[in-house]
Parts: C-alpha cells; sequence; structure tokens
C-alpha cells in the first residue's frame, strides 16, 4: 500500500499525457479521414470516398513508390556503411573512444540546419568544383534534375542515420568473445571468413534492430526533404510524410490526407511486422 502513492504519482501524469497528446489526435485523424474537412470550418462525412480516391490520385501513387524507393535505398546504404565503420572501429585500440564520440555528431545535429548546409554543397560547392575538374555531370546542381535529386537526399539520410547505427552494431560486436577469433584465426580463416562465419552470425540480433528501425525511420522521411528539395522539382521528390503536410495542413485536403496518413500508418506497421519476422527467422538459420 505504500508503494501505491508514488506509483500513480509517476505513471497516471505520463499516461494521462499520452493519451491527450497521442491517443486522442490520432483518433480524431481516423474520424476526419471520414470527412471532406478543409482543416477548417463545416464539413461532412464522405465515409470510405477519400480512401477510394487515394488508391487512384497519380500524386499520392508516386509519393508511395518515390519514398519506397528512398527508404529501401537508405535501409540497405546505411547498414553497410554503420558495420562497416562498426568493424573498422572494433578493431582499433587508439582513440576508439574519440572516434565512437566522432562519429556519433551527426545523430545530435537538427537535420533542417544539417540540410541546408547540404543543399549548399550539392549547388553550389559540388557544382564549382565539377567546373574546375571539367566533370560535366557534376558541374550542375544534383537538386535540379530529377534523375538525380534522389541521390542527395540518399546521401543526407544515410550520413545522418549511420551515426546511431554505428553505436548499435559497437554494442553488438563487443558481445562477440575473443576467443573465436583467435581460435579461427589459428586455423587459418580469412578476416571475411571470421566476419561471415563469427561476426555477423553473433550480432544477427542487432542487425535486425537495426534494419527495422532503419527502414522505419526512413519512411517517414520528411526534414531531409524540406531542406534540400522541398519535393521538387515540381513533386518529383515528394514523399508521403510531406505529401500529407502540404495537402492536409496548406492545400485544403485534411479531410483527404488524414485518410492517407491512416493508410500510410497501416502501411508501416505492416512492413515493420513482416520485416522483423523475416529477418528473425534467418536469426536462426545464419
Amino acid at each position: 500500500m505504500s508503494r501505491r502513492g508514488p506509483y500513480y504519482v509517476m505513471v497516471v501524469p505520463a499516461v494521462l499525457i499520452f493519451f491527450v497528446f497521442h491517443t486522442v489526435p490520432v483518433l480524431q485523424g481516423v474520424f476526419y479521414s471520414f470527412t471532406d474537412s478543409p482543416g477548417y470550418g463545416p464539413f461532412e462525412l464522405v465515409g470510405l470516398r477519400n480512401y477510394v480516391a487515394l488508391f487512384g490520385d497519380p500524386r499520392v501513387l508516386h509519393a508511395y513508390w518515390f519514398t519506397f524507393l528512398i527508404a529501401g535505398v537508405s535501409t540497405v546504404a546505411v547498414n553497410v556503411v554503420s558495420l562497416t565503420i562498426a568493424v573498422w572501429l572494433n578493431s582499433r585500440i587508439a582513440w576508439r573512444t574519440t572516434l565512437r564520440g566522432i562519429y556519433f555528431v551527426p545523430n545530435i545535429l537538427a537535420i533542417l540546419i544539417v540540410g541546408y548546409i547540404f543543399n549548399y554543397l550539392f549547388s553550389n560547392s559540388l557544382p564549382a568544383l565539377g567546373e574546375r575538374l571539367g566533370i560535366g555531370r557534376l558541374s550542375t546542381s544534383l537538386l535540379t534534375d530529377s534523375s538525380t535529386a534522389w541521390l542527395g537526399i540518399v546521401i543526407l539520410a544515410v550520413w545522418q542515420a549511420a551515426a546511431f547505427n554505428i553505436i548499435i552494431y559497437i554494442a553488438g560486436l563487443q558481445t562477440v568473445p575473443v576467443d573465436l577469433y583467435e581460435a579461427s584465426a589459428i586455423d587459418g580463416a580469412s578476416p571475411w571468413r571470421q566476419f561471415r562465419s563469427i561476426t555477423f552470425p553473433m550480432i544477427a540480433g542487432f542487425f535486425t534492430i537495426n534494419m527495422v528501425l532503419s527502414l522505419k525511420s526512413f519512411l517517414q522521411i520528411f526534414d531531409h526533404i524540406v531542406a534540400l528539395t522541398g519535393g521538387g522539382p515540381g513533386t518529383d521528390t515528394e514523399s508521403v510524410a510531406l505529401l500529407i503536410y502540404k495537402g492536409g495542413f496548406q492545400g485544403g485536403e485534411y479531410g483527404y490526407q488524414s485518410a492517407n496518413s491512416v493508410v500510410f500508418f497501416v502501411v508501416i506497421v505492416t512492413l515493420s511486422i513482416v520485416q522483423l519476422r523475416f529477418l528473425q527467422k534467418r536469426e536462426t538459420s545464419v
């Protein structure tokens, strides 16, 4: 009985705050997805009309395709880069702690500020360097061409997200017994063989965590695109999150984009569950 007081004091306020600022807005969003609300003034219930219209809207379909492209490429790239750096850092004795701190810095910085810096690099510094070197492809900004703008977004996303993944992988690498490497070295195993047969199977759980979190994060990509392209040229680099924001808060499509957000939520949850179960099964077979 004496412990119930502190328990309720700590838990009840947290639950109430979560319910008011998270659960209630989510339920309101679901309700508005069945209306034609522009975000203000009167509205009417329209049933499933918004959901049906989503599947025939070219702009929405393109946003989903572009989001899946960015999320897929970035998830693979960030895990390859992060695991490579983590393995290298784990093998370094000198400056190990300092290097970990340096590599974690991108995760601390505000992505909008970093994005504007990358925007300047892609739009000014890189073209100037391309002109001096006589490289035609680099003499113009990556962000002005729809065929290359997505690459700039991927570069920024991977650079910023790698910091967190590196820390997770380093934590996993530290759980691998050194004796296994020593025994394999005596048997003549190459570094690649050690990685494939010892390192990766031992950190498979950490790989699963990073893959799931990376995909979920990249599917919700927003700040990177705002800072680099704003969704342009035209709407070629418009992600689902950016489309929901533009249409819902700036385009008078609050009800329509609320339906889009509900569908997007279901997509993210479904992909995360499928990915998690697939990778967990793979852990047992590695």
